[in-house]
């Protein structure tokens, strides 16, 4: 199959060398001829020469003389290769080769000299300009007698060489879209495969306390290219490594890319990475430092690193000098922390492109080339050197940080990273927690740090119980200092109490109605005002829709009454309404009743009682509408006015399309597309609605996976609420269905049916397709926000059942919330808001039991969770004692709302009396232990009758247990048999446990210890239902 050649690149990159040369800059304007040349040499992997025909003909041409020519180009090559020139050598019919000079192909003649076909490239440099200076590429010397004997001519004729590596280089550097489009795939590889092997496989090292070498750990990283699950549906033939990764640990560095990982064992402290990988040709780089239990110095000085590459971002720009550049970060370096100034990198990274290092283009003081837009550079930061204080073994004591990317250089914003790799500390920390049971938190979705628990069983210390015991105990002291410092501070901001708005019919005499149903002192509605003018004993008096609170019609006999009932001072108002009247001194109407007759008299022309059926109907419409107006600005209150979105046209915005939006825009619920913009997202539907939302206003940004549910959702819960559907809203979702949530169970199933098969694979397929775009959508907004926004993914190993709302559902722990986004309405707790946790009916025989969340706000409500499954009680106490919070339980339901109203009321009394500790079990100390041991005393010395025969029946059980025991050592000792093995051993034990637990179920339990009724029991005795 014939290899194709790009001709259209190729013309557009010949145009743009002869532009350049023709301008005469630098060393351009000294060469009269460009020759390149290009032999056979497997140990060379980056040469200008091999660039230069990557770049314009997309493939490396070997055993190949270019000579350029000023009206003219030469090419010497193999027969196949002259097949392959002749695409773009026969311009005939071709626009874009206007303007190109002409191609002239020689072929190389094997068994001979090729004397003639160098005499006629020599004539072809001496016909042009003046013939004397040649160009070339002093770097590249390539082996073998063809070269040697062309290099000869060029000698013995006399030709001045001249370098032109630079000034090509500068030429090549500006990349074309094509160019960026395969060196952000490059970058994408790279990050892939540094995400999901490198960093996975070195937490694995760290977790089992593994010993493996740099080198070997090197190795598995090049094997891994080898993979397609790391490269992001690219072919692997098409990928390769720009060097072999640099891995460097325990006091041994070298920040540069020249060097090679060592063979000493990784060192669990500042691991740097750097590995870079080529793709089509193209290049790209990454560096990262991984650092396990990082000291809180080690981890300002990488905070500042972070900064300095965000200084350096800012900087590059197009048409900026590098030079300046460079000395503009120095400067940050020197103003904020100058003693790290002698520790830095000697430069800040390179250009790169088809060359992984383009020596002519390194940020650095000295380089006086100016940055251009389409430019891509490697850039690269780090500390040397760096002493840890707290170090006490010799590869402790050295350390260094190592950071770097692949960047684009823009117009007027800063440098676009295109190797999105969270650096943060949080993501690139690995915090060991040392306990007594093995545990591991996964989280390769997960943005946060990695904590690890290694499993190491220690028999001289506390137990894991024990520990969380002593850590509860030190928050609750917290708790209640921090509580009373807080609820001090707000003293004085006593709550307003909503009043009752106050609603005026008519301002003025002038704005009464005319009426003739006034004048003849029958009720009349005024719409417009929604105001009812009634006749009161005589005098025609309007009231407020307002006022009315109800209204009833009844006919009996012949008589039609109409009562009407008002709002006064004690009536109930409902919960969201004001219980302050604005006048509460003034006189109020409780009631009216009118009546009229339902005969018709002589001569009238309607029944008198029509009045009253009219005023019945049109006061219920107006008092409706007025509700449903007083609804609509009632949700508008407390709304914060958001800012605009500012809306970016770029085409490549982040995007996920068909999705729905929940709660609904519309009563039927419609598909639209989500949009990552400048400062928020937009949601727009199918019908043209939108919701945008605000990068500033969100408190939690969530991404659910469809991983063992039928929806995968995007999540946002707000700090301020937002009104679309004429509601308010305060959590916003966007979900799409990877599976069938219904199912027909009339269908006939079987096992092996093939469409059920095709079926279950299309819904694996398509689950995975969607995890990926979601990510890929979640990347670029982390990217887009410079992480400022980030994506929190739930612990579904942490997770527990539980129904906050009416249905049970999963509810998951994320690094900063608890949550269930997959029921409608959501779940979500900001573990920050809360004070404490409280179990409630945590009993033996009981299989469920209770969760009460308080909040630090006391005048919010506390949020319950029923029916959680007792065998989750453990996990949820080791995690919540993770997550430093304090949690109690008992054996009651408490009264909730009565605590909280007299914590509000009274909170210095309630820390007076010891605060949150009524609800630990073990608040009164030891001074209930002496109360109980002291009645166990009397017991024993006071017997009552009954206890008596208990205590007789105890004793004679255990002396026959005894002379059984006795008996069976008797017997054991007396016949010679074998011991018994280890599975009799063990049926044995579990059958006396099981005859024990038996025997405490049959019995009745003992009556509770009477202790010492204290202040605090006293107290809140009330509260308890």
């Amino acid at each position: 199959m014939a290899v194709n050649l790009d001709k259209e690149a190729y013309y557009r990159r010949i145009k743009r060398l002869y532009s350049n040369w023709k301008k005469g800059e630098d060393e351009f304007g000294k060469v009269d001829a460009i020759v390149v040349s290009v032999g056979v040499d497997e140990e060379i992997v980056y040469a200008k020469s091999t660039a230069i025909q990557t770049w314009l003909f997309g493939y490396e041409l070997t055993d190949t003389i270019m000579v350029f020519c000023d009206t003219k180009i030469i090419f010497l090559a193999s027969k196949k290769k002259v097949d392959f020139l002749k695409q773009v050598a026969i311009t005939k019919g071709n626009e874009n080769a206007n303007g190109v000079p002409p191609i002239t192909l020689l072929t190389r003649e094997k068994n001979e000299s090729n004397k003639a076909n160098f005499d006629r490239m020599i004539e072809a440099i001496r016909g042009s300009r003046d013939g004397k200076t040649v160009g070339v590429f002093s770097k590249d010397k390539f082996p073998g007698e063809y070269m040697k004997s062309w290099n000869d001519t060029i000698t013995a004729e006399g030709l001045e060489k001249v370098d032109i590596s630079t000034v090509v280089a500068y030429t090549m550097a500006v990349k074309e879209d094509g160019e960026l489009g395969l060196m952000k795939k490059a970058a994408a590889i790279t990050s892939e495969v540094y995400s999901k092997f490198f960093k996975e496989r070195v937490m694995e090292i760290v977790d089992a306390d593994e010993k493996v070498r740099h080198s070997k750990l090197a190795e598995s990283v090049e094997k891994a290219i080898e993979e397609k699950k790391y490269l992001g549906g690219a072919d692997p033939s098409t990928v390769e490594m720009c060097y072999p990764p640099i891995i460097q640990s325990g006091g041994n560095y070298s920040l540069k890319f020249s060097v090679v990982s060592d063979k000493n064992h990784m060192h669990f402290g500042a691991i740097t990475c750097a590995m870079g990988i080529r793709y089509k040709s193209y290049c790209s780089n990454l560096v990262r430092t991984l650092m396990v239990d990082p000291p809180q110095e080690m981890q300002d000085n990488y905070n500042f690193l972070l900064q300095v590459e965000e200084e350096l971002l800012k900087e590059l720009k197009h048409g900026v000098k590098i030079s300046d550049a460079y000395n503009t970060v120095l400067d940050y370096v020197k103003k904020e922390k100058s003693d790290l100034v002698s520790k830095l990198t000697k430069n800040l990274g390179f250009a790169m492109g088809i060359e992984f290092r383009e020596g002519s283009l390194v940020l650095n003081a000295k380089n006086q080339y100016k940055l251009k837009k389409g430019m891509v550079f490697s850039i690269s930061l780090g500390f040397a050197d760096l002493i840890n204080k707290d170090g006490k073994k010799e590869e402790q004591k050295k350390y260094a940080l190592f950071i770097g990317d692949t960047i684009q250089i823009n117009e007027e914003e800063a440098a676009t990273i295109l190797t999105p790799v969270k650096k943060k500390i949080k993501n690139v920390g690995i915090f060991l927690k040392v306990s007594v049971f093995p545990r591991h938190f996964k989280t390769s979705d997960q943005p946060g740090c990695f904590y690890f628990s290694r499993c190491i069983y220690i028999h001289n210390e506390m137990t894991a119980e024990e520990k969380r015991r002593a850590h509860q105990k030190e928050l609750a002291n917290h708790l209640n200092e921090e509580a009373k410092r807080r609820l001090t501070e707000q003293k004085g901001e006593q709550q307003i109490q909503k009043a009752r708005k106050s609603n005026v019919s008519y301002k003025n005499v002038s704005q009464m109605p005319r009426e003739k149903d006034i004048r003849e002192m029958k009720i009349f509605i005024d719409k417009k005002y929604e105001t009812v003018v009634m006749p009161v004993f005589g005098i025609a008096t309007p009231f407020h829709i307002a006022t009315i609170k109800n209204i009833s019609m009844s006919v009996e006999g012949d008589y039609t009454y109409l009562r009407i009932n008002f709002y006064v001072p004690g009536s109930s108002l409902g919960r969201q309404e004001g219980n302050i009247f604005p006048n509460p001194d003034a006189t109020f109407v409780k009631e009216i009743t009118y009546r009229a007759s339902n005969l018709k008299a002589p001569g009238d022309t309607s029944v008198p009682s029509t009045n009253l059926q009219n005023a019945f109907r049109i006061i219920k419409e107006v008092q409706k509408r007025y509700k449903t107006r007083e609804a609509e600005e009632k949700e508008k209150e407390g709304i914060v006015k958001q800012d605009s979105l500012v809306i970016n046209l770029n085409r490549s915005n982040p995007k996920l399309k068909d999705l729905y939006i929940r709660p609904n825009i519309a009563q039927k619920r419609m598909q639209g597309s989500l949009e990552a913009h400048t400062n928020g997202f937009r949601f727009t539907s199918v019908r043209g609605d939108k919701v945008d939302i605000l990068y500033n206003n969100i408190k939690h940004a969530i991404f659910q996976p469809c991983d063992g549910e039928m929806i995968i959702v995007l999540h946002f819960h707000l700090k301020n609420a937002i009104m679309f559907g004429k509601r308010r809203h305060t959590d916003v979702q966007f979900y799409t269905e990877v599976g069938e949530i219904t199912t027909d169970l009339g269908k006939h199933q079987h096992m092996h049916d093939r469409d059920d098969l095709y079926a279950e694979q299309m819904e694996r397929e398509m689950r995975h397709k969607l995890k990926s775009a979601f990510k890929n959508f979640i990347e670029k907004v982390e990217t887009l926000t410079k992480e400022e926004l980030e994506f929190e993914v739930p612990f579904r190993d942490l997770g527990f059942q539980g129904a906050p709302y009416r249905s049970t559902c999963l509810l998951q722990p994320t690094s900063s919330s608890l949550v269930n986004v997959t029921e409608w309405p959501p779940f979500v707790v900001t573990l920050d808001e809360v004070e404490l946790v409280h179990f409630e009916r945590v009993q033996f025989h009981l299989k469920n039991f209770d969760v009460v969340i308080v909040y630090k706000d006391y005048n919010k409500k506390v949020t319950m969770i029923n029916a959680v499954p007792v065998n989750s009680l453990d996990p949820i106490k080791e995690w919540l004692n993770s997550c430093d919070i304090k949690y109690t339980e008992g054996v009651q339901s408490l009264n909730w709302t009565k605590i909280m109203k007299t914590i509000v009321d009274d909170p210095e009394g309630f820390f007076e009396q010891g605060g949150w500790s009524f609800l630990d079990p073990e608040s009164e100390g030891s001074g209930a232990e002496e109360d109980s041991e002291s009645e166990m005393e009397d017991e024993t010395f006071n017997p009552s009758a009954d206890e008596e025969e208990e205590e007789e029946e105890d004793s004679d059980e255990d002396y026959s247990s005894e002379t059984e025991d006795s008996g069976m050592i008797a017997s054991l000792g007396s016949e010679e048999e074998s011991g018994k093995d280890w599975d009799e051993l063990e049926e044995e034990a579990r059958k006396g446990f099981y005859d024990f637990k038996n025997r405490l179920t049959v019995r009745a339990p003992p009556p509770p210890l009477q202790k010492k009724t204290s202040r605090t029991d006293t107290h809140f005795s009330f509260l308890i239902h």
